[in-house]
């Protein structure tokens, strides 16, 4: 039986620096009706992605930033309940910006269908969704890896990570994963199958990473900064490509960074080594996602990739689970199970 009351998590306020449960609030309200080309949907799982908390912010950015009171912004998996669009109808599995709610009408042609195979829907947010083609597009259109070369990734457990340091294994290079915590670096050998983790909390991290390099790095994908990008910098060679995907070390900033100016060093680096350093959204690269969704549903079927899912069940949960994501606690793709 459909529900007859709505559940929404709307922002209540920035915050300044991490998060807390104070800037988000949860409101109740009817189910809301689809007009003309709309469609109304049951929301079934809601990502959580680092990239929220830049919504939060109304710093100047790639996108506009939520408002207060508006409904938090995310990707879900969502079910139909009503269609005034002719390409779906009641009971369609879709992809829809549905955000941090219970239901949501949206454009139908904003929306498409979920075809996840053999893989749970949640994979649609997923591993087959905009974590794994970020990792797909800005691995192989940016960074480049050619066999024998060394690939390090931050965040190496994570969505994005995690496809990134496997999909360099299929291109023939070595995967280097940093991540925080031994569980989190026993993953990324026995799960994914990285050729080394570190972890970024060793008093010797920095030490650990040039042990584990030592004929340099060749392609970094960015997903921190901060002490990361300190230690993987003198490391880098010449031509090495640097795909820039997030800078979850800088997000609760609020303000500028202590210490030296360290704009000379890199801009020196750029250009004596000849780097190759570009931020990139996902969407920049939409035209090659039915070749991604074709090879990396191959990959899966295959083995050769593998993933795993943080679940946490229940709307409400969802603000602690973002708070959480953003201070590396989760283990995998973090989803939020909404209904």
């Amino acid at each position: 039986m459909t529900e007859q009351t709505s559940r929404k998590i709307v922002l209540a306020s920035r915050p300044k620096g991490r998060p807390s449960a104070e800037n988000f609030r949860l409101e109740t309200g009817p189910v809301p009706t689809p007009a003309d080309g709309e469609v109304l949907v049951q929301v079934k799982y809601l990502s959580l992605d680092p990239y929220m908390r830049g919504r939060m912010s109304d710093a100047k950015s790639y996108a506009e930033p939520t408002k207060i009171g508006e409904v938090m912004e995310g990707g879900t998996v969502a079910e139909v309940l009503e269609s005034r669009h002719a390409n779906f109808k009641k009971g369609d599995l879709v992809l829809a910006r549905g955000g941090w709610q219970t239901h949501a009408v949206v454009k139908g042609d904003a929306i498409r269908k979920i075809d996840t195979g053999s893989e749970p829907i949640s994979t649609a947010v997923g591993v087959l969704g905009m974590p794994g083609f970020t990792a797909y597009a800005g691995l192989l259109t940016i960074g480049q890896p050619q066999a024998g070369e060394t690939v390090v990734v931050a965040a190496a457990t994570g969505p994005v990570g995690s496809a990134v340091g496997q999909i360099a294994r299929l291109k023939g290079a070595r995967a280097v994963g940093i991540a925080g915590g031994a569980k989190k670096c026993a993953l990324l050998r026995d799960k994914f199958g990285f050729d080394v983790a570190i972890d970024h909390h060793a008093p010797d991290f920095a030490e650990q990473l040039k042990a584990a390099c030592p004929d340099g790095i060749d392609v970094y994908f960015e997903n921190v900064g901060g002490k990361v990008w300190e230690a993987v910098s003198p490391l880098l060679n010449n031509f090495a490509r640097i795909p820039v995907c997030g800078l979850v070390a800088e997000y609760n900033a609020s303000g500028q960074a202590e210490g030296p100016d360290r704009l000379p060093r890199l801009m020196r680096d750029v250009l004596s080594k000849r780097l190759t350093i570009r931020g990139f959204i996902q969407i920049d690269f939409k035209d090659q996602m039915p070749q991604f969704e074709k090879e990396m549903k191959a990959w899966l079927a295959d083995g050769s990739v593998k993933y795993v899912e943080d679940v946490v069940d229940g709307l409400e949960n969802a603000p602690e689970a973002f708070i959480g994501l953003l201070e590396g606690k989760n283990f995998g793709k973090l989803v939020i199970k909404v209904s």
